[in-house]
């Protein structure tokens, strides 16, 4: 281990991990390349209370509690209609619907995996691996590395606790930093005195030394940050904070990103238009909205995908909720996208339609959209896709 590397492994470690993980070198990413962020949103988002097939009268039916009015100008909490079948929650009316007018934002329904098991875990490591569920060779190896090292090791980051499945396996180092404790000194006095003596007269003592130093000032630079885009406003703990910071360090160093967001998973008293699912689904587009907004002209050189690890059953349980499913909608934002539409295959919403009579099916698989858009926006070839996702077929849905 040389000095660089010491120093960036203590400023970019986790407040809570019992050890520095260590990465590759601080560097000013190369001007003009494509930006990517993949959200992954953990937990199993309930697609069908985001975007909304209000022109289904099977959706009413199976959501005696749960849908949200067909669109009504005098009406503020009815569907923000979209197209003749298709509606917003007017829950985003203020977040992730401008970005919709100004067409830079799509949505792809009946997306998803070949994972059939509707297990949580199980499912979003197979997503991350970017294998066919039942063909998975490598349990070490995500796609989004692949794909870093495809494009000459494209300068990726992870703004998660610990390095997430989908960067393992790189062939050189991906830092991860956690985006919770940030607004506050990383080490308190006696952590740092701790961890300065364990190299005290060594090699690496000095490197210690400067690494939390670095550390520290990273934490502030960050707090600085947030504190300079809320403009005064009382420091809310949401996804809009969070997101903002990403910006920060995507927008000057990193051109390929992951992050997560959990807390999706809504078995119980789900709510339509207010409630747990509204309240993410706001929190979570006021920080893309903000994101947008942080990356200023950059938004233009920057494609963000939305996904989570599966749908919820169209029709919502006895506890006013939803349970685990099968196909969901992935979102595609950017200042260049395509938007405006809801893309991909579809089919019309009933009964008929549903996969074992409880799901949305998948007409669209994650790895041939990504495939596709990962084509689009690096011009892999037809081998290098394979590499990144073995097998899949990329389809370019015009998204960019």
């Amino acid at each position: 281990m040389n000095r660089r590397e010491f120093l960036l492994a203590a400023a970019t470690a986790a407040v809570a991990a019992p050890a520095l993980s260590f990465s590759g070198k601080l560097f000013a990413a190369p001007a003009g390349a494509p930006r990517f962020l993949l959200v992954f949103l953990r937990g199993g988002y309930d697609c069908n209370n985001l975007l909304i097939p209000y022109g289904s009268d099977f959706y009413y039916e199976s959501r005696p509690t749960l849908s949200i009015a067909r669109p009504d100008p005098y009406n503020q909490n009815s569907v923000i209609g979209l197209d003749s079948e298709w509606g917003l929650n007017p829950a985003l009316r203020d977040s992730l619907y401008p970005l919709w007018q100004k067409r830079q934002l799509a949505f792809v329904p009946f997306a998803g995996t070949d994972d059939m098991s509707r297990s949580h875990f199980e499912t979003q490591d197979n997503i991350e691996s970017g294998e066919p569920s039942n063909q998975r060779s490598d349990f070490r190896s995500g796609f989004l590395a692949r794909l870093s090292g495809q494009m000459a090791k494209l300068p990726s980051i992870a703004f998660t606790d610990a390095l997430p499945l989908s960067f393992q396996g790189s062939n050189h180092d991906i830092p991860n930093i956690s985006l919770r404790g940030n607004t506050k000194p990383v080490f308190d006095d006696r952590q740092a005195s701790i961890l300065a003596g364990m190299y005290q007269n060594t090699s690496l003592a000095a490197a210690a030394t400067d690494g939390l130093e670095l550390r520290q000032t990273v934490s502030k630079e960050l707090q600085d940050e947030m504190m300079k885009a809320n403009r005064g406003a009382a420091n809310a703990k949401n996804f809009a904070d969070e997101t903002q910071r990403i910006a920060t360090m995507m927008r000057d160093q990193y051109r390929l990103g992951f992050v997560d967001v959990g807390g999706w998973d809504t078995h119980v008293n789900q709510g339509s238009t207010t409630g747990q699912l509204a309240n993410n689904l706001t929190n979570l587009s006021k920080g893309l909205a903000a994101y947008a907004d942080a990356l200023g002209d950059e938004w233009n050189n920057t494609v963000v995908v939305v996904i989570s690890e599966f749908g919820r059953t169209f029709r919502e349980n006895g506890n006013k909720g939803t349970d685990h499913g099968h196909g969901t909608v992935h979102w595609v934002l950017g200042g260049k996208v395509n938007g405006g539409r809801v893309a991909g295959p579809q089919v019309a919403v009933n009964a008929q339609s549903l996969l074992q009579n409880r799901d949305y099916p998948v007409l669209t698989n994650y790895r041939d959209m990504l495939g596709g858009l990962f084509a689009k926006t690096w011009g892999l070839s037809g081998s290098q896709l394979q590499n990144v996702f073995p097998g899949a077929k990329p389809k370019d849905l015009q998204l960019v």
